[in-house]
């Protein structure tokens, strides 16, 4: 087995897993590649060859893969996603065990489910246009505000930057949105508008309910609310009903399709799964969803993980 890590070193809190993941995973006759990121860039470079290996792993945090994911989009090596970043939601909605043991492992076996990717595209205050992919969520607005707030505290705080961030924040900026959703036009006022890929958070609260990376479809999470206080209502209906089957989500308004536009009547930070994009702001984005285009490793216990052979003979 020919192996490739690619791994961003400044992510997270600098751990050395990924290392002790290696160790795991190679066995006799195996040859494995290691690859160490830049500080900005160099997703294209790093997996450029990736049809010699018989996998790609992709270390880092959800910005890290979300990077080197698009830049594999239509690729038939599957990808095994190291947990190496902050938060590490895409290996959360994946279902994976996160030990480096039980990943090697799930390479080993060779389980892949082909997953869907979302593209964004934005332009920025001097017009010049931007694209990127997004595993879990992209939005404008309140979210993006939010993850450049948090920016600074990162590496020191981990998730509880995030937190800070937000009660930095408590009088959002409220604007109107204009709407496109496979071409169904709404008009709405609220403090962000994120296209998601899969909405599950930290603790496995699922912001929408029942969306899943394999739907060839985006969900569009519209908040309508004025006050960041507002967003307790619904964080509290998260932790009574974590999957949403009983208790609304108040203040968060869904819509989906597999193309959408948002307009914005005033300029809003974007991000794109954590990362948020440099200047002061844009009018909108656009995002598009790539069905497929990724093969994913996962375990027997992922939600993702296809069913045997003999049971679905059966």
């Amino acid at each position: 087995m020919r192996y490739l890590i690619v791994h961003n070193s400044q992510s997270g809190f600098g751990s050395d897993a990924i290392f002790e993941f290696e160790r795991f995973l190679v066995r006799q006759r195996d040859e494995c590649v290691l690859r160490v990121l830049p500080e900005t860039g160099g997703a294209d470079e790093a997996v450029a060859d990736a049809d010699d290996f018989d996998v790609v792993v992709a270390s880092g945090g959800d910005g890290t893969v979300a990077s080197l994911l698009y830049a594999l989009r239509g690729c038939t090596t599957p990808v095994c996603v190291f947990p190496s970043g902050t938060a590490n939601l895409l290996v959360t909605n994946l279902g994976n065990a996160m030990e480096p043991r039980a990943l090697a492992r799930a390479c080993h076996d060779g389980r892949w489910a082909s997953t869907d990717l979302g593209q964004i595209g934005w332009e920025d205050e001097g017009g010049q246009h931007h694209e990127r992919g997004f595993v879990i969520m992209a939005g404008i607005g309140f979210d993006a505000q939010i993850m450049r707030s948090a920016l600074p505290n990162k590496r020191d705080m981990g998730e509880a930057a995030y937190f800070a961030a937000v009660l930095s924040n408590m009088h959002p900026k409220v604007t109107h949105f204009t709407i496109d959703c496979d071409g169904v036009r709404y008009e709405r006022d609220g403090i962000a508008c994120v296209a998601c890929n899969t909405a599950m958070m930290q603790g496995g609260i699922e912001l929408i309910p029942n969306t899943r990376m394999d739907d060839g479809l985006l969900d569009l999470m519209v908040i309508r609310t004025t006050e960041t206080v507002g967003l307790i209502r619904p964080m509290f209906a998260g932790l009574l009903d974590r999957a949403g089957k009983r208790l609304d989500r108040p203040h968060l308004e869904h819509l989906c399709g597999s193309a959408i536009t948002v307009r914005s009547a005033d300029p809003l930070p974007i991000q794109a799964d954590g990362e948020a994009a440099p200047g002061t702001g844009t009018f909108g984005f656009t995002a598009r969803v790539l069905p497929g285009c990724n093969r994913l490793i996962v375990d027997g216990g992922s939600s993702y993980a296809p069913a045997p052979a003999s049971a679905a003979a059966r």
